[in-house]
């Protein structure tokens, strides 16, 4: 595909600068990087994007989930708007990168597309999402989530972080009006399209030397807590084979869930994982007599994950029934998976072709914002390149050229877009 304008060279003097300058909004300096939703340190650094998108001449604002909308506006404002963007929080000692890198390659895109000088119909809208990670509230994608119309004010007043703090009363605490939630819903229609470019977290790129990835599915997640109760005692008194050791049957449902996922072929790509663990009375003499634990399962294939689920709690309670001890299995979230759209997917591809940039067809394991957005909406994802693999530690790195490469072709795919009737 031949680009129609020339668009000027994305600036990686300037995505350093923002990466930079929003890490240094970071609540454990010298350990990764930390800032959760609805902190301090957080809204301070919704600040500083607010800023950054206004010297650009960004139109901005700022809704009652805390998502920072940053819009260049088209020559037919009427006509629903294209979206980009991604999120700005982080998990607990993570990187500067992940989400991150979406918001400011979208703010380059639309500095690039402005000093172009190229005309664009529809509004062009960078949007820097709050809350996507589930670090503190337990619970992700809370600014697109509310988006889709899938959090309502009871879910802010149900949900608390460790320390007991109400997400409800944290936002108004920061300024926000979570009895606005309403506002913030989008319907179908109410956006044209969103393309969000984001770190992989995987090496696939890496090991093919490749500088992009179009993503064509979305995995989502499964989540459930999975309660073991036997029966503390002695751990020199009791005989091995009368023991009802909760830990021991937990380690068992581990496994089990290890081999239920590799074992399973009703999809391309899915993932099962025990995360958290919490031992009663959790002393070194003393059998386990509770265990609690979670279980992640990531699913591009709606089917699968829910036939997946079923299968887990079956072989959870033959395993109990078999050691003797209680079960019980609490179901948290069960989001369904999403499909990029095609002509979204040809569109960055050709883009990266046309700027001689070289991509492959990828599944992202990890969930984003784009699959909250694609409830209402067409969406697309553009991968860049993580250094081993690593994302979600300290060690997160993504090379400023390929940042530079991603701004590129997401630049030209909004354009593109931007000027169309239709998908």
């Amino acid at each position: 595909m031949e680009r129609l304008i020339t668009m000027p060279p994305a600036d990686e003097a300037r995505l350093n600068r923002w990466i930079n300058g929003i890490d240094q909004f970071n609540d454990t300096v010298g350990d990764g990087t930390t800032r959760h939703y609805m902190t301090a340190t957080e809204c301070a650094c919704r600040e500083y994007i607010r800023s950054e998108m206004e010297k650009l001449g960004l139109r901005v604002e700022v809704d009652c989930m805390g998502n920072v909308h940053g819009t260049l506006p088209g020559t037919e404002p009427e006509l629903a708007p294209v979206w980009t963007g991604s999120h700005f929080d982080t998990v607990l000692h993570g990187g500067r990168f992940d989400g991150v890198a979406g918001v400011v390659t979208g703010m380059e895109a639309l500095h690039l597309i402005a000093s172009s000088g190229a005309a664009h119909r529809r509004d062009l809208t960078v949007i820097a999402y709050g809350g996507e990670e589930p670090a503190r509230f337990g619970i992700g994608c809370i600014g697109s989530r509310a988006m889709a119309g899938r959090l309502s004010v009871e879910d802010l007043k149900s949900l608390r972080d460790q320390d007991g703090t109400v997400l409800y009363d944290e936002m108004k605490l920061r300024g926000f009006d979570p009895d606005a939630i309403a506002s913030c819903r989008r319907k179908e229609g109410d956006v044209f399209c969103s393309l969000e470019l984001h770190i992989e977290q995987n090496k696939v790129l890496e090991e093919r030397d490749l500088p992009l990835g179009i993503v064509k599915a979305i995995c989502s997640a499964l989540n459930f807590v999975v309660t073991v109760t036997g029966q503390a005692a002695h751990a020199g008194g009791m005989p091995m084979d009368v023991r009802k050791d909760a830990y021991a049957a937990a380690c068992e449902m581990s496994l089990a869930l290890e081999s239920l996922v590799r074992e399973n072929r009703l999809s391309e790509y899915c993932t099962g994982t025990v995360g958290y663990v919490q031992l009663s009375p959790n002393a070194p003499n003393i059998i386990p007599g509770q265990v609690q634990f979670t279980v992640d399962i990531r699913d591009c294939n709606a089917a699968s994950k829910d036939a997946l689920m079923n299968a887990v709690q079956d072989e959870f309670q033959k395993i109990a029934e078999k050691r003797d001890v209680g079960l019980r299995m609490e179901l948290q979230n069960n989001d369904k998976p999403v499909v990029s759209h095609p002509v979204l997917m040809a569109a960055l591809e050709q883009h990266a072709a046309a700027r001689g940039y070289e991509s492959c067809e990828l599944i992202s394991g990890p969930f984003h914002d784009s699959l909250f957005l694609g409830t209402f909406t067409p969406v697309g994802m553009l991968f860049v390149p993580s250094k081993a693999g690593l994302s979600h530690c300290p060690e997160e790195w993504t090379d400023s050229k390929y940042l530079k490469a991603g701004a590129e072709v997401l630049a030209d795919a909004l354009l593109d877009v931007a000027n169309r009737d239709t998908l």
